[in-house]
């Protein structure tokens, strides 16, 4: 192998070789400017989503210096940022307090770090298999209902937080009740501030986005507190550890590793499902290319990087993507340089932030979690599609009643369901020619469609594999019963497959209807599929002449067979 067909494999498998080789030094002040702007996010967002999954404030901090440098090597995406993410931390929380017999932080770091490498694993795993689909599996209706459902749940969970007190509750009502039994022990520091930080994080955007709302909000919630002695009176984050962990691998048990897998499952669909979503939305607005599989082992390593300096799992952020772009992110630099910045943090001003309210970290999950509510896209589903309302409503409330984590195994049953529903039991129509309208057309939704006489166009919209096989002899027999038809003339032009089921069910069905006098034919069949039925030995049976490539030219020929048998046209 030559060296440059070597640096070619090195520069595919390793972005980040490539990204520094083209770096372009005009592009430096640019990514300088946004990585320091990144940072004012990154670090009260890691910090609350860190809390968010049961864990110290400050892992949250490991985590986005790990992931964004774990991402910038092996990542594709020139301007994506990952980190810390609203939709995740409830499944890590989820996934590690059902293992931590006592509440013991190290314990539950080391679980967390084992989780986020088997997360990562299993992304780089798919994306070394080419399994970019996999982040295609959870439907847009079911995606919406199950975020709806975390939405909801983590505000619950968030709400003793913003009011000043703590609760210790176990499920979604049972958090709900204790909260309401408590309100007594509300405190009004930290009520006013966690309110007011909650107001700006959802006023400001609307007014400027100079200034990403969440420093702002953060800086002036920590002012406040330090100028008035908060910290006497209410939960504040307190004093960082100084410095950064020695990278270590995460371990406790080996009886651990199971759970902790099914967990891992769930939140690679979670993550790649958003990650491929907003990769794709940005790259398209740069006119770059996403290769989805390079974004699945990229994603991978910033969970495995995080795995090993006590972080926890991460994914994409749409909005942190959105920050670095506006401010002029050039390249992976950006987020190079926000990892500094919060590693400046940590090794030289840890009590930085030491005043800043608990209450002021949970109104950021809050406005985080309002930003997962997608309430317009079900009043967009109704008109169209009821029964997609109705779906996203019940993988919301599998989320709220039974927990998060049996919340995304319920929405990918229903995803899956859903496939197989529409494919066990898809449309069919009979069509028609319709004055005005090129093509055939149901003469369902036009009554004033003409048909010929005997014979039956009907159309079948999925493929024909074992599981609709059933269905589709089903509906063919109650139009012959139905119609009385010579010809029954099916339009293939949705039919994109046939298996040995459906191939043996139609050379029943043809020796049934040739039996009674009724004929069938194929228009618009692919010639794979043709190919296909005469591999399966079909032609013995499906007369190969009735095979034609519209539905005109098939007319056409029944007229002339049925004057030479002197039938009526």
């Amino acid at each position: 192998m030559t060296m440059s067909r070597a640096g070619d494999v090195v520069e595919r498998l390793v972005p980040g070789v490539r990204a520094a080789r083209t770096y372009q030094r005009p592009w430096l002040r640019s990514d300088l400017v946004a990585g320091l702007v990144l940072a004012a996010i990154l670090v009260p967002q890691g910090m609350a989503y860190a809390e968010l999954a049961g864990l110290p404030a400050v892992t949250g901090l490991y985590t986005t210096i790990g992931c964004l440098v774990g991402y910038a090597i092996f990542g594709p995406s020139r301007v994506l940022v990952l980190g810390p993410d609203s939709s995740v931390s409830p499944l890590i929380f989820a996934a590690i307090i059902p293992l931590t017999t006592v509440k013991d932080p190290q314990t539950a770091i080391a679980l967390a770090g084992m989780l986020a490498l088997i997360v990562g694993l299993i992304e780089i795993g798919l994306g070394i298999g080419k399994l970019g689909f996999v982040a295609d599996l959870l439907s847009s209706e079911v995606q919406v209902g199950y975020m709806n459902g975390l939405a909801i749940t983590i505000i619950v969970g968030q709400l003793p937080k913003l009011f000043g007190f703590s609760t210790d509750a176990d499920g979604f009502f049972d958090e709900l009740r204790t909260f309401f039994e408590h309100l007594d022990d509300t405190k009004a520091a930290a009520l006013l501030v966690g309110v007011g930080v909650l107001v700006l994080l959802l006023v400001l955007p609307k007014l400027t986005r100079v200034v990403p709302a969440v420093l702002v909000a953060v800086v002036a919630a920590t002012a406040v507190s330090a100028i008035f002695g908060l910290s006497d009176h209410i939960s504040t984050v307190g004093s960082l550890p100084k410095g950064f962990p020695k990278p270590a691998f995460p371990w406790t048990h080996l009886s651990d590793v199971g759970p902790l897998l099914i967990a891992a499952v769930g939140i690679t669909l979670v993550s790649l499902t958003d990650t491929i979503a907003t990769s794709s939305a940005f790259a398209a607005r740069r006119g770059d290319e996403v290769d989805p599989n390079q974004e699945m082992i990229g994603i991978g390593a910033a969970n495995i990087a995080a795995g090993f300096v006590q972080g926890f799992a991460v994914s994409t952020s749409g909005s942190r993507t959105a920050v670095a772009e506006q401010s002029g992110a050039k390249s992976q630099l950006t987020g190079i340089v926000g990892a500094g910045v919060v590693a400046v943090l940590l090794l030289f001003l840890n009590n930085l932030l030491s005043d800043l309210p608990q209450s002021a970290l949970a109104a950021v999950v809050i406005a985080a979690a309002l930003s997962l509510l997608n309430l317009g896209a079900l009043r967009r589903y109704w008109p169209v599609r009821p029964s997609a309302v109705m779906l996203s409503i019940v993988a919301s409330l599998g989320v709220i009643l039974i927990g998060v984590l049996e919340g995304i195994v319920i929405a990918i049953f229903l995803a899956v369901l859903l496939f197989f529903r529409r494919n066990w039991w898809p449309n069919g129509a009979v069509l028609g020619e319709v004055d005005g309208l090129d093509g055939w057309h149901s003469v369902e939704l036009h009554a004033d469609a003409r048909e010929e006489d005997g014979i039956v166009v009907y159309r079948w919209e999925a493929p024909l594999f074992f599981a609709n096989a059933g269905a589709f002899r089903r509906q063919i027999r109650h139009l012959v019963h139905e119609r009385h038809p010579r010809w029954v003339v099916v339009q293939c032009e949705a039919i994109t497959d046939v298996d040995i089921t459906a191939a043996g069910m139609l050379e029943q069905l043809d020796k049934e209807l040739n039996a009674q006098g009724v004929h069938l034919a194929f228009v618009e069949l692919r010639t794979r599929l043709q190919e296909l039925v005469k591999r399966y030995g079909l032609l013995a049976t499906l007369d190969r002449d009735h095979f034609y490539p519209s539905v005109e030219t098939a007319l056409a020929a029944i007229r002339a067979e049925d004057e030479e048998q002197g039938q009526p046209s």
